[in-house]
């Protein structure tokens, strides 16, 4: 195990120059002191755990002090926000300290989010608050551990330094870990500027970084484009059957590793509903939850309008029309398992759309009904779930096609069903409510409940005695908390 000052650094994307990033450093927090932090991410560092008590932990996560091989930049790049292109945006609050390798050949970047003002932050202020901070870190690690791809988060440091949103608060730093941070809005800004040298200095650096197993191929550089579309059809579909929320699906927040990127006004499910929008400020749904799966495909249109100077449009355009077949397959062999099926029929995709509009009528819980309709026999759980549903005659006969379903799959020990099931199905979920009840602790002074929070989801498929409170139906005031980008 290493410690903070034997980290290794090999600053890959600093070394492309000014024309993608500016050098700025980070501006310090006043007082820092460690709110949470995540062993599993610091092992990805090889970094002992017990180096987070220290501290200059808190002092390099906090601005404060910087190792000397490290080189903070804020990128540069663009998107389109709410469907509208914005021609330059860029890291106006975070920095991208530099790339950690360890022992096993990763690369990591580690980027300080709250670093204060950049060239890129525009009217703001370069901070971020300890509540978006927490959220931020809480949903990273709760999905990785839900087998969700999502950038990590290492810490969240907190501080004394005043901000103002609605109303004032205390400033925070979370640091961010990912292999590349480069976005969709990376592509687009060097394409609509019309940089044609450093934008194909981008495509050759992240196709050797990234995609090196590309350059095998005819064409390199479609085949990573398919391999991007790939890996984002995985990824919603994963949204989907996890009944996960991003809430700004904008192009800078989409990774071109197709994972998790930017955690804003982001909620798992309670009830669930189809048209449900997490994003307070999004009043025409863009963003809404069913909608999340065409946007995935109107993002990646954007992309490889700024790949056409590399990739041929019919190319392009053939590769994208994979990204539906792809994303329904992924989609339905997830939700098969959720329900705990092992074999594929083709009537598997109405008994799931059946399920669901069921589940829509009621505002049946989401994350719960998979979880108990794996307890017992699959005749038993449908006499328990049954009370949940308003219409007892639809439930009924969806029962009726479900137990015949997993009855054609032949005979099934039940505990080895409930293994199988509970494998997939997470008793714990990160709901807005409980992130709300441990950024009310925290803001208080009192970290208990994020860190304990944070443990629960680091296991959400395995029960955890004592933390029943953890896997319980949100009370009313909890289904209805606005969140906006500025969470």
């Amino acid at each position: 195990m290493k410690t903070l000052e034997t980290l290794t650094f090999d600053n890959r994307f600093a070394r492309l120059g000014d024309g993608f990033s500016a050098h700025v450093l980070p501006e310090p927090i006043d007082n820092p002191r460690l709110v949470v932090a995540s062993d599993q991410a610091m092992a990805l560092l090889d970094l002992d755990p017990v180096e987070a008590q220290a501290p200059l932990f808190a002092e390099l996560f906090g601005g404060h002090k910087l190792w000397a091989e490290t080189e903070p930049r804020a990128m540069v790049y663009s998107g389109h926000q709410f469907g509208h292109y914005n021609p330059q945006l860029g890291d106006g609050r975070g920095l991208l300290l530099g790339e950690v390798y360890n022992e096993a050949g990763d690369h990591w970047d580690l980027h300080l989010k709250g670093a204060g003002q950049t060239p890129f932050s525009r009217m703001g202020d370069g901070r971020a608050v300890l509540r978006s901070s927490i959220r931020e870190f809480l949903a990273s690690e709760a999905l990785h551990a839900l087998g969700i791809p999502t950038t990590r988060a290492l810490c969240v440091i907190g501080s004394d330094t005043p901000v103002w949103r609605e109303k004032q608060e205390r400033a925070a730093m979370v640091l961010r870990m990912a292999p590349s941070h480069v976005r969709f809005g990376h592509f687009e800004y060097f394409y609509y500027t019309k940089k044609p040298e450093l934008h194909a200095t981008l495509a050759e650096h992240v196709l050797n970084m990234h995609f090196a197993e590309c350059r095998e191929q005819p064409e390199p550089y479609l085949a990573m484009f398919r391999e991007i579309v790939e890996r984002n059809a995985e990824l919603i579909a994963k949204w989907q059957a996890y009944g996960f929320c991003h809430g700004v699906m904008n192009t800078d927040n989409m990774s071109i590793l197709g994972i998790t990127f930017d955690f804003g006004p982001f909620a798992f499910l309670d009830d669930f509903d189809a048209n449900f929008i997490c994003n307070h400020s999004d009043d025409q749904g863009r963003y809404s939850f069913s909608n999340q799966v065409p946007i995935g495909q109107w993002n990646l249109s954007a992309l490889a309008q700024a790949l056409t100077p590399f990739i041929s449009v019919e190319a392009l355009r053939e590769t994208l029309g994979l990204y539906l077949p792809l994303y329904q397959a992924h989609y339905l062999d997830l939700m098969r398992r959720r329900l705990g099926l092992t074999s594929a029929e083709e009537d598997d995709q109405n008994l799931v759309e059946r399920l669901l509009q069921l589940m829509q009528n009621s505002g049946v819980d989401y994350s719960l009904f998979f979880r108990r309709l794996g307890d017992q026999s699959p005749e038993q759980a449908v006499a328990a779930l049954r009370d949940d549903f308003v219409d007892l005659k639809g439930f009924d006969a969806w029962g009726e096609l479900y137990v015949a379903r997993v009855s054609r799959e032949g005979p099934v020990d039940q505990d080895l069903r409930r293994v199988r099931m509970h494998a997939v199905n997470p008793l714990y979920v990160l709901r807005n409510y409980l992130a709300q009840k441990a950024i009310d602790a925290a803001e208080a002074g009192d970290y208990e409940e994020v860190r304990r929070l944070h443990t629960v989801l680091s296991r959400p498929f395995e029960e955890q005695p004592g933390m029943d409170s953890y896997a319980q139906r949100p009370p009313e005031w909890g289904k209805h908390l606005e969140i906006s980008c500025s969470s």
